[in-house]
């Protein structure tokens, strides 16, 4: 994990360092006069040398200094603070989403193998794997929110006129239902149910794609034919049987899709206005403000090693192999 943060840190600072575009120009603005945005270059520190920037830019990682957003004006760190709970909100839900349908349609692929059922799930998954969210999330708000005649699309994570529910997790579905605030909790489910839906059609494919490859291999086994000669129903030997031997690659893929998710959302939370990282991360972008993409590109292979990690330490749950290795 070390090399590999190492090397994430090295690669995203000289990229944003060789990306065109002059960010103290940008804030400044294109009609500012050379004094003034040498001024600013001087603030941001942009006129020291680049392995002097990138002496401080590392040993302010330790120090858990994130850097400074300058076209907000705040710590990255507290920016990440206050829009970090509705990526993660987003990304909980997009994966309980793809958890719930693509795992029963893995399930019917495998035990319908070749029939209709199975060429269907697997066009499903063939689909999801292969639409672009952009296009898909416009089609969201073009459809139902446009042909159908819907209310207007939610924008953010409520109602302007309702007031968020009290502070506990920070994810407001959550932190609604501890208070017993049922008019933020339909709010913020009618405002997140949509975007985590498109979110979840990658997830979706991957997690019903592993889990007919892997239901399929442990159905072929001895003890699963062993179990249906001994006369045990259908849904003792896939539930208790087959689905929790194929647990394992399942639960691998679904680790890898959360941190793909955190770090991924992007272009979802632009199209529909969440406000998140990925939001947040474009702005920086179009400000050409250095530290906040170096720290989401950080901020999501460090969430990604993390959930392989976790990944690789519950196999022994799963697998008495493992476990007794």
């Amino acid at each position: 994990m070390i090399p590999t943060l190492l090397g994430v840190i090295i690669s995203i600072f000289v990229i944003t360092r060789v990306l065109p575009g002059d960010p103290a120009r940008t804030l400044a603005g294109e009609n500012a006069a050379d004094s003034v945005v040498e001024k600013l270059r001087v603030q941001m520190g942009l006129d020291q040398s680049i392995w002097a920037q990138f002496f401080e830019y590392f040993t302010g990682l330790f120090r858990g200094d994130l850097g400074f957003a300058w076209h907000t004006g705040r710590p990255v760190a507290e920016d990440f603070a206050a829009r970090f709970p509705a990526t993660v909100e987003l990304a909980i839900m997009a994966l309980l989403i793809g958890i719930v349908i693509g795992v029963p349609l893995g399930i019917l692929g495998a035990t319908k193998r070749d029939r209709i059922a199975d060429h269907v799930t697997r066009i499903i998954s063939l689909l999801g794997a292969s639409m672009p969210l952009f296009w898909l999330g416009l089609l969201v708000i073009s459809v139902f929110y446009g042909t159908l005649g819907w209310e207007p699309a939610p924008v953010g994570r409520i109602d302007d006129a309702i007031n968020p529910p009290t502070h506990v997790t920070g994810l407001y579905l959550i932190d609604s239902l501890l208070t017993g605030d049922w008019v933020a909790f339909q709010s913020a489910f009618s405002h997140l149910i949509w975007p985590a839906m498109v979110l979840s059609v990658g997830a979706l494919a991957i997690i019903s794609r592993m889990t007919r490859s892997a239901m399929l291999e442990v159905l072929g086994q001895d003890y699963i034919r062993t179990a249906q000669a001994k006369g045990m129903g259908q849904f003792t030997v896939i539930g208790g049987h087959a689905l929790k031997n194929a647990s394992p690659s399942i639960v691998t893929v679904v680790g890898l899709e959360f941190g793909q998710l955190l770090g991924g959302a992007v272009i979802t939370e632009t199209i529909f206005n969440w406000p998140g990282i990925g939001g947040y991360v474009v702005e920086s972008i179009e400000a050409t403000d250095y530290a906040p993409v170096q720290a989401m590109t950080l901020l999501a292979a460090v969430i990604f090693l993390v959930v392989n990690l976790i990944v690789d330490l519950s196999q022994g749950i799963f697998d008495p192999k493992v476990r007794n290795a």
